[in-house]
């Protein structure tokens, strides 16, 4: 078996992954629109005049990366239980003055 490339442990390398994430538009979008205060999806969705599903499936990765989270319940006129995201992380840095990035990552501390 031969050895895996750097491309290769890149893949599966976390600060990789969120680079490529946050390089997405999209992303960053929702991110900074639930910095600040926390939103449904619907929320999201109507303020960025995006899709309902591109809402959902960028919030999942943001939750996999950490870089969001369910801030809170509330409940609908019908009685649904809708989560409310918001963002975990203020600011970030990346620093490429090597092959391997750096990833600093400073908490949300908006209320």
């Amino acid at each position: 078996m031969s050895k895996p490339t750097i491309i290769q442990l890149s893949e599966f390398d976390i600060t990789q992954k969120i680079i490529e994430s946050l390089s997405n538009v999209c992303t960053r979008a929702v991110l900074f629109s639930i910095k600040h205060e926390s939103k449904d999806a619907t929320q999201i969705s109507e303020e960025l005049q995006i899709s309902i599903s591109t809402v959902y499936k960028t919030l999942s990765t943001l939750e996999n990366l950490t870089l969001a989270e369910v801030d809170k319940f509330i409940i609908s006129k019908e009685g649904k239980k809708i989560k409310q995201y918001k963002s975990r992380i203020g600011k970030v840095e990346i620093t490429l003055d090597t092959l391997e990035p750096v990833l600093i990552l400073y908490p949300n501390t908006s209320n």
